[in-house]
């Protein structure tokens, strides 16, 4: 694939298709919108849009409508930030970052009669220096849900055929799963609300979650209007093997493997007082498990049972096979004002999830945060959140760390956890356009890891704070 992506013709071409691919993200309207705007990885339209505030409504020519008619929709979302670490981390600096995302939808059924039948496909252009997590803390959570590599990247390309009259669908094509599994209905709202650290860490290539997608299969069934199944397989290294930034091995999203080892993951939904004209408070249960087939080093121990700090240690890591993973979440609505709806007043969520400790350098992760939307007469589409992202290392890996201390004499840091705060506020300065202030407490970057030129002083916490703009058409 390097010549093909190496290739100026082919990355035009690319960029182009996938910004004709871009609409489905319209053909799709999503019954869980978060309170934010949009979260862009989610592949939906935005449910604001500049649009609106432009001559025209943004289609002086009546193009975009007539597209519309026929079954073809697209859209844009520009994302881009400013961010600076002011304390702490391994560097004290400032970054931007930038994420023009173009989606494409197609309803076949208008388009050609064949009803049920729709497109999707996504492309990301991605500015920046990779981010604030990678180049100025070096942690584990996300601080940023846009960080990436710059490159022109090809997300999604799937086609999903509807049944049982729209109760069932499958997806088929280049997928990612982290728009519909361990979702959070309230999450997205914040900068670094993301695929969680468990399993990004515990996944070849951080599995098939942004920036990376591969190809795959995906079921719903919606026995009810308030639950869900879903069941999907796919290739288990969005990037696969090798050395280096998996973002490096699939630079530009073409990598269609599908001879890793596989990934599966399912998940039961059930919602309630969804419905926009409902009283009750809103929310939703969801819970499921994950199982990858490939195999995975132990995190202490050689092929021999012996310490891999241990002078007497082949050096190499014990092979364990499979690995797994079983999460919750939970979105609550605490209070709706009179003739809200679900993403109106006050709101909590929680997500959780734990991987056997002996091959998962994350074993338990938890999130959970707070949201107030909509309660200033003055700014009805402001909001004001705040998160947490708390992530436990290992216990296997751990020993490890206590082993180094004890062969090398190095008082090397011990592995804990990683627990990060955030403080961010949605002020709406036109419809389709909010500017996000931001601030992050990181402590323990890394998850108590050592700083890069020094084996013996843990990475000191972090303080990160900057704005991030959202503009949505």
């Amino acid at each position: 694939m390097k010549p093909i992506a190496r290739s100026g013709a082919w990355k035009l071409l690319a960029a182009g298709a996938a910004i004709v691919a871009a609409s489905t993200a319209y053909a799709q309207q999503d019954t869980e919108a978060p309170l934010a705007d949009l979260d862009a990885k989610k592949g939906v339209a935005p449910p604001l849009s500049i649009a609106s505030s432009l001559p025209g409504n943004g289609d002086p020519f009546g193009t975009r409508a007539w597209l519309a008619r026929h079954g073809v929709t697209f859209g844009f979302v520009y994302t881009a930030e400013g961010l600076a670490n002011v304390r702490g981390g391994i560097k004290r600096a400032g970054l931007f970052d930038g994420k023009l995302e173009a989606l494409i939808g197609v309803d076949f059924g208008k388009l050609a009669g064949w009803d049920g039948l729709t497109l999707f496909a996504n492309i990301f252009h991605l500015q920046g220096n990779g981010g604030p997590g990678r180049n100025l803390v070096g942690g584990l959570n996300t601080i940023s849900n846009i960080e990436a590599l710059p490159t022109t990247r090809l997300s999604e390309l799937w086609l999903q055929q509807s049944f049982l009259g729209g109760m069932a669908s499958i997806r088929a094509g280049q997928l990612v799963v982290d728009t519909e599994f361990l979702f959070s209905q309230y999450f997205s709202f914040f900068v670094s609300s993301d695929w969680p650290t468990n399993p990004a860490v515990n996944i070849p290539s951080g599995g098939a979650a942004y920036p990376l997608s591969t190809p795959g299969i995906r079921l719903k069934v919606d026995p009810t209007p308030q639950t869900s199944f879903l069941l999907s397989v796919l290739n288990g290294d969005p990037a696969g093997p090798g050395p280096g930034d998996p973002e490096l091995r699939n630079r530009y999203g073409l990598n269609f493997r599908v001879n890793d080892p596989p990934f599966v993951i399912g998940e039961f939904q059930y919602r309630y007082n969804q419905d926009p004209n409902a009283t009750g408070l809103a929310g939703g249960v969801r819970i499921g498990g994950w199982h990858h087939f490939g195999t995975f080093d132990d995190l202490r121990f050689d092929t021999v049972g012996h310490s891999l700090a241990s002078p007497l240690s082949t050096g190499i890591a014990r092979r364990l096979r499979g690995n797994d993973g079983i999460y919750a979440v939970f979105d609550q609505q605490l209070y709706r004002p009179p003739g809200g709806d679900v993403n109106s007043g006050v709101a909590m969520f929680g997500r959780a999830a734990y991987s056997p400790s002996d091959r998962s350098l994350n074993d338990f992760y938890l999130d959970g945060g707070i949201i107030f939307a909509g309660l200033l007469p003055a700014r009805p589409a402001d909001i004001f959140g705040a998160s947490f992202l708390y992530s436990h290392m290992s216990d296997r890996a751990r020993a490890l760390d206590r082993d180094i201390r004890l062969f090398t004499g190095l008082p090397v840091p011990l592995r804990d956890y990683e627990l990060s705060f955030e403080l961010t506020y949605g002020a709406a300065i036109v419809p389709g356009w909010t500017i996000y202030p931001t601030a992050q407490m990181i402590f323990h970057p890394g998850g108590h890891v050592a700083e890069p030129n020094s084996p013996t002083v843990p990475i000191r916490n972090a303080v990160v704070v900057g704005v991030r703009s959202v503009i949505q058409y």
